[in-house]
């Protein structure tokens, strides 16, 4: 079997290639990146060497790139998770966000219709449906909410959804889509909160934290992310959504208070400052039909050992994340 991976030099693409290098031994993997500020080979580094990877660089936005690796490979499966995924840039500079999140989705349909792939899987986000209230800790989304984006970012995710939707409708493309709550592991860009408050809290510098810091996200371990969609792979039914889940809501000022904790720095590091333009209050998502159909639930525990072990991955891999502070 050979899948070819999109956006597979970043944090949870390539999360995902060392994870299914190792469980399947008969597998090759073509990782297909742009390299853009996100993308670095040195997440590859671990699965550089062996026979079954392949690395090659490229857009999915361009249509003649795309081809090309198509063209050359006989591809079973494809997995997109090349996107901007940046909020605030998103809310700066929101073109870019439809070129690769919209335009790139539609080339790579495009291209599996054309070269009769038999899998196409979109990584989406629980973005898309919007925020929840606060007082409302009863409230989940499920796949039948409504989609309510608040940003650029997450309307340009929410508009790919619904492309790969009508190519499923319209083509007969054998596509799904799953969309998680938010990641958190080794190999994560630093312009994320808990990444960005590690590597911040281990050089001494202010944790800035938007608002109050009272907006709560559900967090899911990236490991726990690649074994969904891997499930989805095997086990999902065709042109099926499916939210992935971690089950676990934190407020942020908890988790920044928890990673100085871990990483004995003092609590007067924090710096409260101006939130951004829509700021969703808090993400939850209903992960039943994941569980029912796919036999997944998330097995790693923030409290017990996630945010830890994540931690500990930074302490480890300074010349990983370093050259990104500079």
């Amino acid at each position: 079997m050979r899948i070819l991976v999109t956006g597979g030099a970043g944090f949870i693409g390539g999360n995902f290639i060392h994870y299914m290098i190792d469980k399947y031994q008969e597998l090759e993997l073509i990782c297909f990146d742009a390299l853009t500020y996100a993308g670095n080979l040195s997440t590859l580094a671990p699965v550089s060497d062996n026979s079954r990877f392949t690395f090659v660089k490229g857009d999915i936005s361009s249509v003649d790139s795309v081809d090309s690796v198509f063209s050359q490979n006989a591809f079973d499966a494809v997995v997109n998770f090349a996107a901007e995924a940046h909020v605030d840039r998103s809310i700066e500079n929101p073109s870019v966000f439809l070129k690769t999140n919209i335009i790139g989705t539609q080339v790579l349909m495009d291209a599996c219709l054309k070269y009769k792939v038999a899998r196409f899987h979109q990584i989406s986000t629980d973005e898309v449906y919007g925020g929840l209230p606060l007082n409302r800790p009863d409230l989940a989304f499920d796949e039948n909410s409504p989609l309510k984006a608040s940003n650029p970012y997450a309307a340009s995710k929410a508009a790919a959804d619904l492309l790969v939707l009508s190519y499923v409708r319209t083509h007969d493309l054998p596509a799904t889509i799953s969309r998680s709550s938010n990641n958190y592991g080794p190999y994560q860009y630093p312009d994320k909160l808990i990444s960005l408050m590690i590597v911040l809290a281990m050089v001494d510098k202010p944790l800035p934290v938007f608002g109050d810091g009272l907006n709560v996200r559900d967090w899911l371990h990236v490991k726990d992310h690649c074994a969904a969609i891997d499930a989805v792979l095997h086990h999902g039914t065709l042109g099926e959504v499916y939210n992935i889940g971690g089950n676990c809501e934190k407020d942020n000022l908890e988790i920044v208070s928890s990673i100085l904790d871990l990483t004995s720095r003092s609590k007067s590091l924090i710096t409260f400052v101006e939130d951004r333009p829509g700021h969703d209050l808090r993400y939850a998502l209903d992960s039943t039909k994941a569980q029912r159909e796919l036999g997944w639930k998330p097995a790693m525990d923030l409290d017990a050992a996630g945010l830890k072990d994540t931690v500990n991955w930074y302490k480890k891999n300074q010349e990983w994340w370093k050259p990104f502070m500079r």
